[in-house]
């Protein structure tokens, strides 16, 4: 057998620094956590999926309850009072980033309801007769937010490729 040793010390000191870093990659996590986060809130305001696929609109019943109630959607489909998108937020580690949502809305709108698929509840009218309402009192169509579009991907490419060269330079 044949062995060659090459000995450099600034190719040597690149390689322990990103060996060093590849054992910790909670700045690169981050800041890819934070960009999934701006990206989610993006797709929510303009109403699409991570495809690309427009979320399904509000259906009449919706939009006749909200007249009844007084109230006035500030958007699409999953911004009424924007607490969906306010509510995105990222966590990260030494090797993961992770992104959700803590609005209590959001399993709903990202796996959809059926009519009464959380039970229901009896409330009171002006009057004061009972009335019964299921929960959700309609079915309510899965409006998938989270995810990676591909674009997403790009990104988390790029963002991990920067480091990466960083992490060689000495600057990570």
């Amino acid at each position: 057998m044949i062995v060659i040793e090459f000995n450099d010390d600034a190719v040597s000191a690149a390689l322990s620094r990103l060996s060093a870093g590849l054992s910790d990659l909670t700045d690169p996590m981050n800041d890819i956590g934070a960009a999934l986060v701006r990206s989610t809130r993006d797709r929510i305001a303009a109403g699409v999926t991570p495809e690309g696929v427009p979320f399904a609109p509000r259906s009449q019943a919706t939009l006749d309850h909200y007249a009844a109630t007084g109230r006035t959607p500030k958007g699409g489909p999953l911004v009424m009072e924007d607490d969906l998108r306010t509510h995105i937020y990222h966590e990260y580690g030494p090797d993961y980033a992770l992104v959700g949502s803590n609005a209590v809305q959001a399993a709903v709108m990202q796996f959809g309801a059926r009519q009464g698929e959380f039970g229901a509840h009896i409330g009171r009218d002006k009057l004061g007769r009972d009335h019964f309402h299921h929960i959700p009192w309609g079915d309510i169509p899965a409006r998938p937010f989270l995810g990676l579009s591909d674009q997403d991907r790009s990104d988390v490419t790029a963002e991990l490729a920067e480091w990466l060269e960083e992490s060689l330079r000495g600057g990570a």
